[in-house]
């Protein structure tokens, strides 16, 4: 059993860039678990590097739950990516032979990193999408959670992969490698392109195409009932994109980052006419694809020239 009986880590979503309110929320869980640890310098680019802050993918429903369905498999070797080593342990559908083997051993790790002092980032802790759980209490047999609304509860060891959506996602960091940032930014540069055109698994439509389907439903597919999910897609991928902005720009990519740059602000601009305009005005939704399609050829430039770093590089 864990020495430590009690232990409620003082942690918070302070300084982690999220200026639509809805930042993906691995990517914001996974950016303040890295800041609550020794390798805090690595904050800002792991949004990048990890490969999150180029992933889209848009469901014909507009369902925001779209963006958290993929292959959490992926999330060590991805995180990884970036100069981490992780812990990672899942439970997924159709598993339920596992479930319990499988609960214990995320618990454990859970305990293990707070008790180093670093938050672990789960899945399914007080509302159906990622969170952090900083602290547990041995005795009640609870942990202590925080959501990206930054909302403090208690959840039951027992509740863990079992709630709304049961399925289990848990991921620690455990440690730091010596990775050259020359490496880690050409392998990330291949992440993003690989996302970008579509390889990783979904049902829905992704990468790139994510802008045409997205402009539909500004268009043609117009349903005011979906404004909600509308402002969510806008909020989630335009707070994205900042951390891809930043990450080439502070790493020695100068045409990378006027690329994203201009990917970022239209997308901050389309999300501020949706958060602050009557989108029933055609005049507001125009505005909006406006944005959209300037991101859309800014970012296919952006893919031109990851392909040709990565030819160069070969």
């Amino acid at each position: 059993m864990n020495s430590v009986l009690n232990k409620n880590l003082d942690v918070s979503f302070e300084g982690i860039h999220d200026h639509t309110g809805y930042l993906f929320s691995f990517a914001k869980s996974l950016a303040a678990a890295v800041n609550s640890s020794p390798y805090k310098e690595l904050t800002e680019d792991i949004v990048a590097t990890s490969g999150f802050a180029f992933r889209m993918w848009v469901a014909a429903d507009l369902c925001p739950s779209a963006t958290s369905i993929w292959s959490f498999d992926h999330q060590k070797p991805w995180v990884e990516n970036g100069g981490l080593l992780c812990g990672y342990v899942g439970r997924y559908w159709g598993q339920d032979e596992i479930e319990e083997e499988k609960q214990q051993e995320a618990i454990n790790l859970i305990k293990d990193s707070i008790d180093r002092g670093i938050p672990a980032v789960c899945w399914d802790i007080g509302m159906p999408e990622w969170g952090l759980i900083n602290g547990y209490n041995e005795e009640e047999q609870i942990f202590y959670t925080l959501t990206t609304t930054c909302k403090k509860e208690t959840m039951p060891y027992n509740l863990l992969g079992k709630r709304e959506i049961p399925i289990l996602s848990v991921l620690t960091i455990t440690g730091k490698t010596e990775k050259e940032q020359e490496k880690t930014a050409m392998d990330t540069i291949k992440l993003a392109l690989s996302h970008l055109e579509g390889e990783e698994w979904c049902e829905n439509v992704k990468g790139i195409e994510a802008y045409p389907e997205l402009i539909a439903h500004f268009n043609e597919k117009f349903n005011a009932e979906a404004s909600w999910n509308l402002e969510y897609y806008l909020g989630n991928y335009g707070g994205l994109k900042y951390y891809a902005w930043r990450y080439f720009e502070k790493h020695g990519f100068p045409e990378l980052a006027e690329c994203y740059k201009a990917v970022y602000k239209a997308w901050e601009e389309a999300y501020r006419l949706k958060a602050s305009e009557d989108i029933t005005k055609p005049e507001v939704r125009e505005g909006i694809n406006k944005e959209l399609l300037t991101a859309y050829k800014a970012e296919q430039q952006g893919m031109d020239l990851m392909k040709s770093y990565i030819k160069v590089n070969a």
